[in-house]
């Protein structure tokens, strides 16, 4: 990992994006990568045009991408649709960054009851009560983890893993995303959805990697400091308490 790349880490951002604009504006960034519930008001590259040539801008999925048609199109029909980080690892500012975007979801796969669907393809030929979307998977599903997008990653070296889920050490994450980070060999992980900042510190050394979570609108640096606290940041650390770290 190459360490003097600045790569910036969002949070959800619910369709604000200004601040995005104006920090990379401030600190000319190699990267920015966005960790899911984007939801930009218009196709991504209009909301984000005037840093488009400042820096490089990367994204991952989370689940209020597909809450709408609009939104799922602003985002995935954008011109920027290529830099979906999404079951794969590129090289971003010398960086090998692994992404997995969407969140897990009982009707497809949850990790604690189970897989019912391997792909999108296999629940497109099994699943008839549910109505297509433009011939494919139902839109709300265009953002649930197939057991295919993970198990893609799974073996790969990367150096950075973004998630829009969250590992173990978040009251509502998962373990499965601490073994994802474990086999792709990663230094440090990085994670949306939540809406809050925990100190995961204390159970680093068990989880064999760095975690970080990125807040409401908030911004981190490569590093793990905070460069934009979290919108929810100061009322979330009251849940501090609730973290496990076995």
């Amino acid at each position: 990992m190459t360490r003097q790349s600045s790569i910036l880490f969002a949070g959800d951002t619910h369709g604000h994006l200004r601040h995005l604009e104006d920090v990379v504006l401030r600190l000319r960034p190699d990267a920015l990568v966005l960790l899911g519930d984007i939801q930009p008001k218009s196709p991504l590259e209009r909301e984000l045009a005037g840093i488009l040539d400042k820096t490089e801008v990367w994204w991952i999925h989370g689940n209020h991408d597909t809450d709408s048609e609009t939104d799922h199109d602003n985002l995935f029909g954008s011109s920027l649709s290529d830099r979906n980080l999404h079951g794969r690892v590129v090289e971003v500012a010398g960086v090998r960054i692994a992404g997995l975007g969407g969140i897990f979801r009982g009707r497809i796969w949850h990790p604690t009851e189970g897989m019912r669907y391997e792909s999108a393809q296999d629940f497109i030929a099994r699943c008839i009560e549910e109505d297509p979307w433009r011939l494919g998977l139902p839109l709300r599903h265009r953002s649930s983890i197939f057991p295919e997008d993970y198990y893609g990653l799974v073996g790969q070296q990367a150096d950075i893993l973004v998630t829009h889920e969250a590992p173990s050490c978040h009251p509502n994450g998962f373990e499965v995303v601490d073994e994802l980070a474990r086999s792709l060999g990663v230094k440090a992980a990085f994670h949306g959805h939540h809406h809050d900042r925990l100190d995961y510190s204390a159970c680093w050394s068990g989880l064999g990697f760095k975690a970080y979570g990125v807040g409401l609108r908030g911004v981190t640096r490569l590093d793990g400091t905070v460069l934009i606290p979290g919108q929810q940041d100061e009322h979330r650390l009251f849940r501090q308490a609730l973290i496990g770290c076995g």
